[in-house]
């Protein structure tokens, strides 16, 4: 935190991220802050009134000195004489740019008026599950006034923006006895003289409302559990949804392709066998957090958790088919010409009684936090229907927050997707040398990406490296393994939604002379690369088929798949194995849109696990150069005469897979600095 940061901006950024921290308090990107002080002006170096505010798309627990967006308040004050009207109103937060102090820092957001509009130092809006209960309840107004008093105002349902800004500024005028008030329909906003203050308010008044939700409200208010919806025990449970994860996936991404998230947490099952469940689902979710990340409405399976997966599938797809239809209406009964274009009609939540939730969005953060923010809806419907009937804004409403202009305007202004956005990766091997490096790679380019690797300690390593859950997950798991690998992939579905890519780079070497190979040296090389890569590619494919997605399967072979060299009978026939496994697959695979292709490595030393563990040593006796030196050996018996790096391996991966090469399957690429024996033909 820099020195110069005012004290009023490092109470805000403070207490911001204790609010942040909090999930009963507010949502991830959900809410703003702000804190009003002085500051000079960078022209005359006269002290001016200025205004620290949450700027547009941060997240409250994150919240940086570049998340603050700085006005003048004479400024963002003096809109109110130039205010056009409701109407209008969105032209308003063009004006803001106008009020900007200095360069001003991150964009203004559509709450800015909320904040320097009300007359108090410290202003605080938040969407609190018990705030937003209150707010969503048929007699929300009554129920504020019995669970606050006089303490906390409600304000009627009105779309975030300037007008709100003047409706809550008179609220506060109105009622100076007031330290914040409910907004129907949307969330709660507090008050404050200092920065203490206004953070000991917001507390209040969602630690009160929790409280008379509690006290007052009926103890089951979903209704009973309904016989055949109770959840799944928890292996049979994650069994099913990695079984019908890949279907899911598939209709969610009939529009574009999605990334996936799985969640069978308590509140969500709970929900789920619950008689109320369907009607309230249908009514969807309220506050505007909530449905620009979820869609209106989720997409529920109307069978019993005891139906037979194939039946499920196949209601699904019915399903899905009239939720594209409702949602093609809904946006036909409310678009008008100046619209944006409908963005899509697959859903965002599927609900699964006795799985659970998927949720997708265009990368896994955004599926995540799509899936959080409908357990925020079920506590929010929970809340409501505790203490009188859940009612959210009317559909209109709704579409009109969905399809925004402002909220088109900040989708456009989001940079261009990654090459391998959306794409899940399945490496093998990763957890060092080759693996590693692709691993990284695709990371870079946008995937999503499974660490697998019999080094469980190590594939966790890597997947730290690659930025955590929301990137990267770590699997461990023996190739040779039938069991295992299957395992690995349905690991790979429930954190991801399916899988797109895989990459068969697991893999052993034993160098010997044929008279000294022993049958067990035969089958366990065989077992790793041969049998390993055969297992791993067979149940990726079962999920790429589901999926209907298409996919890409590399495998990484070698310049040993096609050149004999000396002591190296094992290693190298497993490799020509691996080598015709990409022919067949491609030519058997192709009617799916999975494409299959290989890369043909040779002398990757540095960095390499496999010339780590004692094959460097062996393969330098064969040559008769020192082990330190036989990358460069290797580098001088090219064409090139350069080494090859495990970057260099997948530079190759992404070249096959990251979208130029879409009419390639059954290649190899060499990867070897041009090793002329080894040429392909």
């Amino acid at each position: 935190m820099p020195s110069a940061l005012p004290p009023e901006a490092a109470a805000l950024l403070a207490r911001s991220h204790r609010l942040g921290a909090d999930p009963r308090t507010t949502n991830f990107a959900g809410g703003n802050t702000s804190a009003k002080g002085s500051g000079p002006d960078p022209v005359t170096g006269r002290d001016v009134e200025l205004m620290w505010v949450k700027g547009s798309g941060g997240d409250l627990g994150t919240l940086g000195v570049d998340g603050l967006a700085v006005l003048r308040l004479d400024r963002l004050r003096a809109l109110r004489d130039v205010y056009p009207g409701v109407e209008r109103e969105d032209e308003m937060v063009a004006a803001f740019d106008h009020c900007l102090h200095g360069k001003g820092g991150a964009a203004p957001s559509i709450d800015t008026a909320m904040h320097g509009l009300v007359d108090a130092p410290h202003v605080d809006h938040l969407h609190p599950d018990s705030g937003i209960a209150l707010a969503c309840a048929a007699d929300g107004e009554k129920l504020t006034a019995d669970c606050f008093g006089d303490s906390v105002v409600w304000v009627p349902w009105r779309r975030p923006g300037f007008q709100l800004g003047l409706d809550i500024a008179a609220v506060k005028a109105a009622h100076p006895q007031a330290i914040g008030c409910v907004l129907g329909g949307h969330g709660i906003t507090a008050w404050g003289a200092t920065s203490e203050e206004c953070e000991a308010n917001s507390l209040h008044i969602v630690r009160t409302a929790e409280t008379f939700l509690a006290e007052r409200g009926r103890p089951e208010p979903f209704g009973p559990v309904v016989e055949g919806y109770e959840p799944l025990p928890e292996a049979e449970r994650r069994a099913r949804a990695a079984a019908l994860a890949p279907h899911i996936r598939a209709l969610a991404s009939r529009d574009r392709p999605q990334v996936g998230h799985f969640d069978d947490s308590a509140p969500v099952l709970d929900f789920l066998a619950r008689a109320e469940h369907q009607r309230l689902a249908a009514l969807g979710t309220s506050c505007p957090d909530h449905f620009l990340r979820t869609k209106i409405r989720p997409l529920v399976l109307d069978l019993p958790s005891t139906a037979p997966a194939g039946e499920a599938v196949a209601r699904l797809r019915e399903l899905h088919d009239a939720y594209r239809e409702e949602y093609s209406a809904y946006y036909a009964r409310h678009a008008r010409p100046d619209s944006p274009a409908m963005r899509g009609a697959d859903p965002a939540v599927v609900l699964i009684p006795g799985v659970g939730m998927f949720s997708f969005g265009k990368d896994k953060q955004t599926a995540r936090v799509a899936g959080e923010f409908y357990v925020n809806a079920i506590h929010v419907m929970r809340g409501a229907e505790a203490v009188s009937t859940y009612t959210p804004i009317e559909e209109s409403e709704k579409f009109r927050i969905e399809y925004w202009e402002l909220e088109e305007a900040k989708l456009r202004r989001m940079p261009a997707p990654k090459p391998l956005a959306a794409r899940v990766a399945l490496v093998t091997g990763a957890g060092s040398g080759i693996g590693r490096a692709i691993a990284h790679r695709l990371a870079a380019e946008g995937t999503c990406v499974v660490v697998a690797d019999l080094d469980g300690e190590k594939a966790a390593a890597v997947a730290e490296e690659l930025g955590g859950p929301d990137r990267a997950v770590a699997v461990t798991v023996d190739v040779t393994d039938e069991e295992r690998v299957a395992a690995a992939l349905d690991a790979t579905v429930l954190a991801f939604g399916g899988v797109d890519l895989v990459v068969n780079n697991a893999g052993i070497s034993l160098s010997k002379p044929l008279l000294e190979t022993t049958a067990r040296d035969w089958d366990v090389q065989h077992a790793v690369m041969a049998r390993g890569s055969f297992l791993v590619s067979r149940e990726a494919a079962r999920i790429m088929i589901d999926q209907g997605l298409g996919g890409d399967i590399v495998y990484i072979a070698s310049k040993n798949a096609v050149y004999a060299g000396p002591n190296n009978i094992a290693y190298s026939a497993t490799k020509a194995d691996q080598a015709h496994q990409v022919r067949l697959l491609a030519a058997e695979l192709g009617a799916h849109g999975i494409r299959v292709n290989g890369v043909n490595p040779d002398g990757v030393v540095r960095g390499s696990g496999i010339f780590a563990g004692g094959w460097g040593a062996r393969r330098a006796a064969t040559y008769g150069v020192e082990e330190g030196k036989l990358g460069e050996f290797y580098a001088q018996r090219t064409l090139l005469k350069r080494e090859v790096l495990p970057e260099h391996v997948a530079n190759a991966v992404f070249a096959l897979t990251g979208g130029d090469l879409t009419h390639t399957t059954g290649l190899h690429i060499p990867v070897d600095a041009g090793v002329a024996a080894a040429f392909l033909r």
